[in-house]
């Protein structure tokens, strides 16, 4: 699985001119699904995330969690993480997990999440969607299920 974590004020998906999912002070998850993933790297991800110390203390230094800071969660399905541009112009998405394949990893991941924040937001899987958000420090990360996995040095 991969993600790009986003800390953001606010974000809110649009589907169709109706907002379908929205956050305030949090994260912004866009979330990719490869074909071999199971529930073993949801859990690993969210794990991670959910303890990623990147909002501020008291002394403006990044060293509290998202549930320290009783923060929200927009997870948005984004197959196009896994991407594949060495060729050519036009990308290729062999990498990503089929629907049948990354929905339930999707929805999977959403419930881990609903357990250890006040609110979970949602995209809606495979439509056509607007993202908007307020990114806030900036802080973008990116993590990789792959790269969790290595101990450290």
């Amino acid at each position: 699985m991969r993600a790009v974590l986003q800390r953001v004020s606010s974000a809110s998906v649009v589907v169709e001119g109706a907002t379908v999912g929205s956050c305030s002070a949090g994260y912004l998850i866009l979330l990719g699904v490869a074909p071999t993933d199971t529930t073993a790297e949801a859990d690993r991800l969210w794990h991670k995330i959910c303890n990623l110390r990147v909002f501020d203390d008291p002394d403006g230094k990044m060293n509290l969690s998202i549930a320290d800071v009783d923060g929200e969660v927009l997870a948005v399905s984004q197959f196009t993480l896994f991407a594949d541009a060495r060729r050519g112009n036009r990308p290729s998405f062999t990498g990503a997990a089929r629907p049948e394949v990354a929905t339930p990893l999707y929805e999977y991941f959403c419930e881990l999440a609903q357990k250890d924040v006040r609110h979970v937001g949602r995209g809606v899987f495979g439509a056509e969607m607007q993202v908007s958000l307020v990114n806030d420090g900036p802080i973008t990360i990116w993590l990789d299920t792959d790269d969790l996995k290595r101990p450290k040095r």
